[in-house]
């Protein structure tokens, strides 16, 4: 028998424990410091992520490349004296996109899709002492994604990407301090699909609306087990291959809309996830539907250059609320946080530096829970460069 959670370390935080981890709701593009907000946004400065249809917007002959670092402060606190702390250092997102022609957009990257890292203590009784357990989690499902983007016309644009969902869950148990542990190793791949959609049209002489939408397919992920015991050294002294697991990961219906001037931007999302309909459950938790709602606002100043006027200086302010798939002792996870950002141009203008930081909190100190309270910085570079251009020579 066990006792609830004693103590807890690392960054995703207990909750990580359960289903396939902590999702990855956020964007770590320049659309994070909005909220993460941005289906119905179409950017030739960034690669918009958010829906596979924003990639016919990059300019045509030109390569872009993105690249996203996030920095992470965590403070996990109960109503049990628990009051501790973690940070962590990542690369969130690699990204390239191009255009193919005048209609036609391809981007290709990798990404987080879930996280798993937790660390508790538990106290289990093999004779009439009791033992300390510690149980720790690691690992996650990473992406990799290819994505085809058409503009139909001067208004509509569709996109399809395919994703390669792929990656380790592993936990492992170590009773009193023994010299043996327990490992159980699952492996997860399958490929799921993302379709999406934009319009844009003109609102009078000044103003531009944005409408997005877009849908995943439901996805049945198959998962490799073993059970792996080993020694102090961490060798294998017996490995035993389990039946395999099946787990559905549901569809995600999601809508945006922006409207701009071409200097100040208001964006706002809406997303919803069928999981109570295929989810798992458990003595104390189940999963249940999700949503997410996030909202923000863009300012960008422009600088002038004879005739064009080009973005310069942008800032940022966003909010975003999030039901999570996740409900424990009858309470659903709730995250709320605001963000702000910052994208800064180059010289040359190829190149923009973007940094964006969020404040939120996560979870609740009802029912024995814990309360999550943290900081994400993010910092993230875009290349854009004119690449598919053929020299003439007199």
């Amino acid at each position: 028998m066990g006792t609830k959670a004693l103590a807890q370390h690392g960054i995703n935080s207990l909750y990580s424990a359960y289903a396939i981890g902590d999702l990855e709701e956020r964007d770590y593009t320049r659309n994070f410091g909005v909220g993460s907000t941005g289906i119905a946004r179409r950017s030739d400065y960034f690669l918009n992520e958010l829906n596979p249809a924003s990639y016919s917007a990059i300019p045509r002959q030109h390569f872009m490349f993105d690249v996203s670092l996030r920095g992470q402060i965590v403070g996990y606190k109960n109503n049990n004296s628990l009051n501790q702390s973690a940070g962590d250092l990542s690369v969130r997102r690699l990204a390239i996109g191009f255009k193919a022609n005048n209609r036609w957009g391809i981007s290709a990257g990798f990404s987080p899709f879930s996280s798993v890292n937790y660390k508790l203590l538990s106290t289990t009784y093999l004779d009439a002492s009791g033992q300390t357990t510690t149980t720790t989690g690691d690992g996650g499902i990473n992406k990799g994604y290819i994505t085809n983007s058409v503009k139909l016309n001067k208004n509509f644009s569709v996109g399809v990407s395919t994703n390669f969902l792929f990656g380790p869950l592993n936990t492992l148990e170590n009773v009193g301090g023994d010299t043996i542990s327990t490992k159980l190793q699952r492996y997860a791949f399958n490929v799921n699909f993302n379709t999406g959609a934009q319009y844009t049209g003109r609102i009078g002489s000044k103003w531009v609306i944005g409408l997005g939408a877009t849908y995943r397919f439901k996805t049945k992920m198959n998962f490799d087990k073993k059970l792996v015991i080993q020694n102090s050294s961490e060798t294998t002294v017996y490995s035993y291959d389990l039946a395999s697991e099946k787990y559905t990961l549901p569809e995600m219906y999601a809508g945006g809309i922006s409207l701009t001037n071409g200097t100040l931007t208001w964006l706002a999302d809406w997303k919803h996830q069928n999981w109570s309909q295929y989810g798992q459950a458990g003595t104390h938790y189940k999963l249940v539907d999700a949503d997410r709602y996030s909202t923000g606002l863009e300012y960008a100043f422009r600088r002038t250059y004879g005739d064009m006027r080009v973005e310069g200086l942008v800032v940022q302010a966003g909010f975003a609320y999030n039901n999570s798939y996740l409900q424990l002792y009858g309470e659903q996870m709730k995250d709320i946080s605001g963000t702000a950002g910052i994208s800064i141009p180059s010289k040359s203008g190829a190149i923009r530096y973007y940094i964006g930081v969020e404040a939120g909190q996560r979870g609740t100190l009802n029912n024995g829970l814990i309360k999550e309270t943290y900081m994400n910085a993010v910092f993230h570079f875009s290349l854009r460069d004119i690449w598919f251009i053929r020299r003439t020579y007199d």
